[in-house]
């Protein structure tokens, strides 16, 4: 099975206008097929922007199978590219912040709601998903899902392990002074879990906050494959089968777990 090369568009998009953001992400995904890449991710929330007014977001929200679906369903169609994009979801009265995984058929493959939210700012507007492990199966490979903050728990990251995840995209909204999840953590959750993780961060002033950049895709021998600078751009790294099962092989992480010592953690 050979590499999915994959796209990480490090971008924050414009404030507050999904039309402007679906032509950007028509424009990047154009740019990943041309750089061989099977699959584009996004950024947190990157169809709307991130620090909306609390008041707008309910607005902007769609549903999951909403106009910006079907328009990046086509943009996904017409590139043969999987996109993985972050927008701010309307379900019933419910209002989430999700990301939506569209395979290069222009099919919607798997829909994630963050579970974990970052402080006041989405605890106030938001409602989390109450679904830890959400995957599909592109390329040949197990894709996961989560957002931003939920990396950061390390349940999270090993109940996708446990269920065979082998690619975990991480659209997030990194800002200062957390660097460090970008340069350190990342890579160690790939490499504790033997999977690879594509973290991929907004960018500048965006509102009351810094988006960082720094995204990356981590392997599972914890080498970091390629990684972005502080602005605004594109890079590329290759999701390897053969490396993600020899990595398994010769790792004892997984295989020496006893859970039986760890029920007090839960």
């Amino acid at each position: 099975m050979p590499p999915l090369r994959t796209a990480l568009l490090q971008s924050s998009g414009v404030l507050g206008d999904p039309a402007e953001n679906l032509k950007r992400l028509d424009e990047a995904a154009a740019r990943a097929a041309q750089g061989g890449a099977g699959l584009l991710v996004t950024s947190e929330m990157f169809l709307t922007g991130y620090a909306l007014d609390l008041q707008d977001i309910p607005g902007l929200a769609e549903a999951a199978d909403g106009p910006s679906a079907v328009a990046i369903g086509e943009i996904a169609r017409r590139h043969g590219v999987a996109v993985l994009y972050g927008y701010p979801e309307r379900a019933g009265a419910a209002v989430y912040n999700s990301a939506q995984l569209i395979g290069p058929d222009g099919t919607a493959l798997a829909n994630y709601r963050k579970t974990h939210l970052f402080g006041c700012f989405e605890q106030d507007v938001f409602t989390p998903g109450d679904a830890p492990v959400v995957q599909a199966d592109l390329n040949g490979l197990r894709v996961g899902i989560m957002i931003c903050y939920d990396v950061e728990f390390p349940e999270n990251v090993r109940a996708h392990a446990l269920a065979g995840t082998d690619l975990l995209l991480v659209p997030t909204a990194q800002m200062h002074p957390f660097q460090f999840v970008a340069e350190q953590l990342v890579p160690v959750r790939a490499f504790e879990n033997q999977m690879y993780v594509a973290y991929v961060n907004r960018t500048g002033p965006e509102g009351e906050f810094e988006f960082v950049g720094l995204s990356c895709l981590a392997s599972p021998d914890g080498v970091t494959r390629t990684r972005a600078g502080r602005g605004e751009e594109m890079v590329l790294g290759d999701v390897d089968p053969e490396l993600l099962r020899v990595s398994r092989e010769t790792n004892p992480y997984l295989r020496d777990r006893r859970p039986g010592l760890y029920a007090s953690l839960v």
